[in-house]
């Protein structure tokens, strides 16, 4: 397996899998596509693609109590969409997250444990993010890169079953992921990122920040700490549509957006304030559509997938 990361001084430094877990194998990077001619399924909304397309799934929803997603804000139930995204770019398929691992639908007390007691998930077995891919003309093996935003349960659906994609994630991120504090560790399931044969790239925090993935201004990650150690969010900049920022967990709600709330689970709530300053700035610099994390109204309004998408 090869490990591309980046040091302190936000070099890029190239790994053999030995430095890191010898039970893991090699992999390879999707090949780049031609661009076609015409954009697939490019007249869902009667009009002809960009050939960059945003859609935006979800892998079914969570059961769960207020508290839990708006910090001490009560014990009544509430109920959160998962979401995850899918980008159809000219220099390769990206998926974002990937939601819930279908071994949820499957199994979800066998996979998640104790965790499902105060977060259920509804989940069918069609919900997982491979065959919702398929569903707009997306073959797994064609998928270049899966972008984490961090590595709690609800957001690696993604993690090994897309076979030649590289795997974007901050260091920070991954190295807490196998060692998290208590208050946390029900967040991390191991049997999802801790697989072999994964092909990992490890982004270096503030020294990495705003990276740009394929250099043209497309789809860039923001180191947003705080909900995790080593959350980021993306902006999305499409042709039709222009900017869209997804908060993912940085913001699971407008409350958190408007500094109302905290969210249900921080490791730094001064981190996770400064990251939703961080990201209310670049929305306003840039007139960024804004997509929260799990705010069942707001998910709501937008255009979803297989439907739909932004281009």
């Amino acid at each position: 397996m090869k490990i591309v990361e980046f040091d302190d001084k936000g070099q890029r430094v190239e790994t053999d899998a030995g430095s890191v877990s010898s039970s893991l194998g090699s992999s390879s990077l999707a090949p780049r596509p031609e661009r076609p001619s015409r954009a697939p399924e490019a007249s869902r909304r009667g009009r002809n693609s960009s050939g960059i397309e945003l859609y935006m799934f979800q892998t079914g929803t969570l059961r769960t109590k207020l508290k839990y997603i708006k910090m001490n804000q009560g014990e009544s139930d509430f109920e959160i969409p998962v979401p995850w995204f899918l980008i159809k770019h000219p220099m390769g398929n990206v998926v974002i997250d990937g939601g819930n691992a279908i071994e949820v639908a499957i199994d979800k007390r066998g996979h998640w444990g104790a965790v499902v007691d105060a977060y259920d998930p509804v989940m069918d077995v069609a919900d997982n993010c491979v065959d919702q891919c398929k569903m707009v003309g997306v073959d797994p093996h064609s998928v270049r890169y899966v972008l984490q935003s961090h590595l709690h349960l609800d957001h690696t659906g993604a993690i090994g079953h897309f076979p030649n994609a590289q795997i974007v994630v901050q260091r920070r991120e991954y190295e807490y992921a196998y060692d998290p504090h208590w208050f946390s560790s029900g967040a991390y399931i191991r049997a999802d990122f801790d697989r072999p044969g994964l092909n990992w790239k490890f982004l270096g925090g503030e020294y990495t920040d705003f990276y740009d993935l394929f250099g043209d201004g497309v789809i860039r990650t923001i180191f947003t700490p705080g909900h995790a150690p080593g959350h980021q969010s993306f902006l999305i900049n499409l042709p039709k549509t222009g900017p869209v920022l997804l908060t993912i967990d940085a913001a699971y709600t407008l409350d958190h957006w408007e500094n109302k709330a905290l969210p249900g689970l921080v490791v730094s709530s001064a981190e996770a304030a400064d990251s939703v300053a961080k990201l209310r700035q670049v929305a306003k610099d840039t007139g960024a559509m804004v997509v929260t994390g799990h705010d069942p109204d707001n998910w709501k309004t937008f255009l979803k997938a297989p439907h739909d998408f932004y281009d």
